[in-house]
């Protein structure tokens, strides 16, 4: 079905104010995705405060040729869907974790990194990395382990010379 030029521009708008305003934008392609697993994905990006936008590849194609940011666009084959996010790894990681789940289903395409096109090898690498919070337990962790070791050998020593 034809999409009317006005509905055609305020997708272009969309889609120009998400690679503007946005650091990170995942090209998703979402071929077999039915509507329930579709309401699911949407559902747990919201819950990382990211979002999803189905659009035509040949507006999002436009928009993208249009714009200043570097690099080679990504293959963008078969149903293309964007998420996008304030934070820079959140919407790489809920794909990611989703198309886990959907392996036939869901893949990620490339994306959009800090102003840069990046490949989906790349952009599934971006995905694995742990989110803030796990980071900064690890860092507390790793700081804490050396101190814990220290305590446990001087507690050692000091429960054998009361021995």
């Amino acid at each position: 079905m034809a999409i009317k030029k006005e509905k055609k521009e305020e997708i272009c708008k969309k889609v120009q104010d998400i690679v503007d305003d946005f650091s990170t934008v995942v090209f998703v392609n979402f071929h077999g995705l039915n509507v329930i697993d579709t309401t699911q994905l949407k559902s747990s990006l919201r819950e990382d405060d990211s979002f999803y936008l189905v659009a035509k590849k040949s507006l999002v194609k436009r928009v993208l040729q249009g714009s200043a940011i570097k690099g080679e666009i990504p293959e963008l084959n078969g149903e293309l869907a964007l998420a996008y996010s304030k934070d820079q790894i959140a919407p790489a990681r809920g794909v990611f974790g989703f198309q886990k789940k959907h392996k036939e289903k869901i893949s990620i395409l490339g994306g959009i990194f800090e102003g840069t096109y990046v490949d989906k090898d790349k952009m599934s690498s971006i995905a694995q990395i742990p989110s803030l919070l796990t980071l900064r337990a690890q860092f507390v962790n790793l700081i804490n382990s050396p101190i814990q070791g220290l305590v446990i050998a001087l507690n050692g020593i000091a429960e054998k010379q009361t021995v």
